[in-house]
């Protein structure tokens, strides 16, 4: 497993379209391309999509292939991971995408202000005893909005309620409205996009007879976000 672990490494460090970060290394400046990723990787100025916790990145290579009128970056810190999804793209010449091995809490170190459209959370771990490591939480919403457009989007997707119901509390507490909210999307009447990709886990999930739950909203720039008071909901506190 580790030498399979290794190949993948040194496959991936060829691959013209990773950039590695591990997490060990200082931030003495920023990373070159923060602010240029459309000028001096992409070459272009089409909006600039994340997918958080990547993973293999299907989310990442399944919109791509949707929209090519869009550029696409699938972030994890794990890097056997981020090998698929980079081997993959490259396979099929995917030319709008791109993925980035670091740590989310870094992400201000990549992107400059408003340089990002959408943001995407997959089934992100839900924490249950760390609220504030939620990709959710107000912590990283303060994060995301810094990098965010004025009318940047971000899309939480996930099998968890309890990390539903906190992340519409969070933005309760904001004084923010999602725009769309289910407690069980494939008996919505949603039909966008986030109903026509689905990843390993959730297909999973699915199978298990877990409803999948679905928030996408806006933040107010330049607000500083504060976390939702101290609740419990059948039995889960936060």
């Amino acid at each position: 497993m580790a030498k399979n672990k290794l190949q993948k490494f040194d496959e991936m460090a060829q691959f013209p379209n990773v950039f590695q970060h591990s997490g060990k290394e200082s931030f003495e400046e920023d990373f070159h391309l923060k602010g240029k990723w459309n000028e001096k990787f992409f070459n272009n100025t089409n909006p600039i999509i994340l997918e958080l916790g990547c993973g293999k990145g299907e989310y990442t290579i399944d919109l791509a292939k949707k929209y090519f009128n869009k550029n696409f970056i699938g972030i994890d810190i794990k890097g056997a991971r981020i090998w698929r999804g980079a081997k993959t793209s490259n396979e099929i010449n995917l030319r709008n995408v791109a993925f980035l091995r670091t740590k989310i809490e870094n992400i201000s170190n990549f992107f400059q202000n408003q340089e990002v459209s959408e943001i995407w959370i997959p089934f992100p771990d839900p924490q249950p005893k760390k609220p504030k490591k939620r990709l959710s939480s107000f912590i990283f919403l303060n994060l995301y909005q810094k990098i965010l457009t004025q009318n940047g989007i971000i899309h939480l997707k996930t099998d968890s309620f309890e990390l539903y119901q906190y992340t519409l509390d969070t933005l309760k507490s904001n004084q923010i409205e999602p725009l769309e909210a289910y407690l069980d999307l494939y008996s919505s009447g949603c039909k966008s996009v986030v109903k026509q990709t689905q990843t390993f886990y959730e297909k999973m999930f699915l199978e298990q007879g877990k409803k999948i739950t679905y928030l996408s909203f806006r933040l107010n720039i330049n607000k500083n976000l504060i976390q939702p008071e101290k609740i419990e909901i059948d039995g889960y506190k936060y």
